[in-house]
């Protein structure tokens, strides 16, 4: 099969095009030919080398952690997939034409939704939602500011605390504030705007989906007794608001979240704009261009 390999960490130009092994199926596993990939800032990491303390890259190595595709092998003791099956999931090594994955981490795409929009949602959809229903305690009736409202992740989370009768308030940059005002929440905050911000009232939860100093200025915004959960770790200066609860998030494979969140796709009730779909050979464009910044989904399409 073709593949984005490396076969050492550095810039965008260590994804390289080439033949790679196919993958062997282990017991329990299916075997996907790959519609779409996503693109996630964690595979910028993995590629540099940032990750390589907890998450090495075995080289050569196959990045990527999100895919759409169709079942065309089956593994010994596979249970309720069938050759043909159109499939979406959190994955790994999905910057190929072929990957195996655990029929347990996949989910099977709805009608409704197409390929490249399931292949879209897995990992965001994951840590924007269990941000919310997992990590932020929040309940109806409560306000929470969510961060990076923009952002695949961010919107995500707006879409499950809508879900749960929240008050909204999505923090944006001032110049993503047109993009916010399609997001349905209660009110927009630009946290770049020090004016702006001095004006919100406190909240019960801060869902934050962004790093360093701006996500540092939020603490004083979290109601005596209320959540600052992140998935960007517990930012600077914590220790100084001893009456907010702090909660650093890492989320998990789950599959009745990735449907949740098709089925948000298909109500209209969510949206994961994807901005690009680069073709497999160009892995290494995609990830400049992720680089450089700019809202919605990146793809890759073998």
């Amino acid at each position: 099969m073709k593949a984005a390999v490396i076969h050492e960490y550095g810039s965008p130009e260590v994804l390289k095009y080439e033949d790679f092994p196919d993958p062997r199926l282990a017991h329990g596993e299916v075997l996907i030919r790959v519609a779409a990939a996503g693109v996630n800032p964690i595979d910028l990491h993995e590629r540099e080398g940032a990750t390589k303390e907890w998450r090495p890259v075995k080289f050569p190595g196959v990045l990527g952690w999100d895919l759409a595709g169709t079942v065309v092998g089956l593994g010994d003791g596979v249970n309720g997939f069938a050759m043909g099956e159109r499939v979406f999931g959190w994955a790994y090594h999905t910057y190929a034409e072929l990957c195996a994955v655990k029929t347990e981490l996949l989910a099977k795409t709805p009608e409704r939704l197409d390929l490249f929009q399931a292949a879209a949602l897995p990992l965001v959809s994951a840590t924007g939602c269990q941000l919310i229903t997992l990590a932020s305690g929040l309940t109806a009736g409560q306000s929470v500011l969510v961060s990076g409202a923009v952002g695949s992740v961010g919107r995500a989370a707006i879409f499950a605390a809508k879900d749960k009768g929240a008050k909204v308030f999505a923090g944006v940059r001032s110049r993503d504030r047109a993009i916010a005002e399609t997001l349905g929440v209660d009110g927009i905050v630009a946290l770049d705007d020090p004016e702006e911000l001095a004006r919100l009232a406190p909240v019960d939860v801060v869902a934050n989906c962004i790093p360093g100093a701006a996500a540092s200025q939020l603490l004083g915004k979290v109601k005596p007794g209320g959540m600052f959960a992140s998935v960007t770790g517990v930012p600077d200066g914590a220790d100084a608001f001893p009456q907010v609860r702090t909660k650093a998030f890492v989320s998990k494979q789950d599959v009745a979240t990735y449907l949740y969140a098709a089925e948000g796709i298909i109500s209209g009730k969510l949206q994961i704009p994807v901005s690009r779909v680069f073709p497999l050979r160009q892995a290494a464009d995609a990830h400049a261009h992720m680089a450089r910044g700019g809202a919605g989904k990146i793809l890759l399409r073998p």
